[in-house]
């Protein structure tokens, strides 16, 4: 069965972005960078929640637009409004069962593109399988927590560990269950 892959940017103390979204300090070039837009292309479907597709719109993503056009986007949410989406966005009831099937079709894993709280969501209900985490060397001391508001404890086994020269490293773990 296809996982379910957060692969995700975090600060040192564990952020996905700083205050008011601030992503300024993240890392955004270079071999790392590079390598996480190549893994990207590996992935046909992604899920997000609303404020991480938003996010997309500071960025110029359109409302209604692919973030990813060979993607088939999933973005959860009771309160987006977006009028003609493109054929490959679907707006998505926060269900469980839902998430389910969208791992259980999908022809590859599944990119969980943030955010956090949506993270933590899918962490609580056990439906993160793989942790990808680009690990930048900052600390932003405040901001959008890597599982948002979740208190929720795992256990990881490490797969994999790739450095890069600017300092990013991209670490991977399985969920131990």
């Amino acid at each position: 069965m296809p996982k379910i892959t957060y692969y995700v940017a975090s600060s040192i103390d564990g952020f996905i972005a700083g205050k008011n979204d601030d992503i300024s300090a993240f890392v955004s070039g270079g071999e790392g960078v590079d390598k996480y837009l190549s893994d990207l292309q590996k992935f046909k479907t992604v899920i997000m929640g609303r404020r991480t597709y938003e996010f997309g719109y500071q960025f110029g993503l359109k409302p209604g637009q692919p973030a990813y056009p060979h993607m088939e986007h999933h973005i959860f949410s009771e309160s987006i409004n977006i009028e003609n989406p493109a054929e490959t966005v679907h707006i998505e009831t926060k269900s469980l069962e839902r998430v389910k099937e969208i791992r259980e079709s999908s022809e590859t894993d599944v990119y969980l593109c943030g955010g956090g709280e949506f993270a933590g969501w899918l962490l609580e209900n056990g439906l993160i399988d793989q942790l990808k985490l680009k690990l930048n060397p900052i600390i932003l001391g405040e901001g959008i927590p890597i599982f948002g508001s979740s208190t929720q404890k795992a256990k990881w086994n490490l797969i994999d560990t790739e450095t890069f020269p600017d300092g990013l490293k991209i670490i991977t773990y399985n969920i131990d269950r």
